[in-house]
């Protein structure tokens, strides 16, 4: 994890556990001179636009403040949805059994996008099976892990 985004969440993940909402995971992009702040909250009643808004606000003010981002940037604040990204653990954990496009920041096996089932977490690897073949793929190396629904 960048050190940025680590800043990030330290400073947001209180603000929305402060207001009720579960923090489920930001991501922080850079692309040329446009940066975007994406920040994902959840609800066991659900999240709706207001409750977005709610938690907009209160992160908005406090990047007034503290300024993490010195550049100009979008905040962007949504439920994670029902392809919702992965960000931890505990989450990989709760998707067990569930089909997920995961990508590496790095090539392993010569090959950075896998799409498959994750099967488990073992010693902070995701084993995600692709076809027949399962990989152990290390979570601190995942760029970006996403369900894939399946819609019955």
């Amino acid at each position: 994890m960048l050190a940025k985004e680590q800043e990030l969440i330290d400073l947001i993940q209180p603000i929305v556990e402060g207001l009720g909402f579960v923090y489920w995971g930001l991501e922080y992009v850079g692309q040329g001179k446009y940066t975007t702040l994406s920040v994902y909250i959840d609800s066991p009643n659900g999240i709706d636009v207001e409750n977005c808004a709610e938690v907009s606000r209160q992160i908005s003010a406090m990047m007034d403040v503290e300024d993490p981002i010195t550049a100009e940037y979008t905040l962007e604040v949504s439920s994670p949805g029902v392809d919702r990204l992965l960000f931890t653990v505990d989450q990989y954990e709760q998707y067990i059994g569930e089909k997920v496009q995961v990508k590496l920041r790095a090539p392993f096996d010569g090959r950075r996008n896998f799409k498959g089932q994750l099967k488990g977490v073992e010693d902070g690897d995701a084993v995600v099976q692709v076809d027949q073949e399962e990989f152990l793929l290390p979570i601190d190396l995942i760029d970006r892990a996403q369900i894939i629904p399946t819609f019955k």
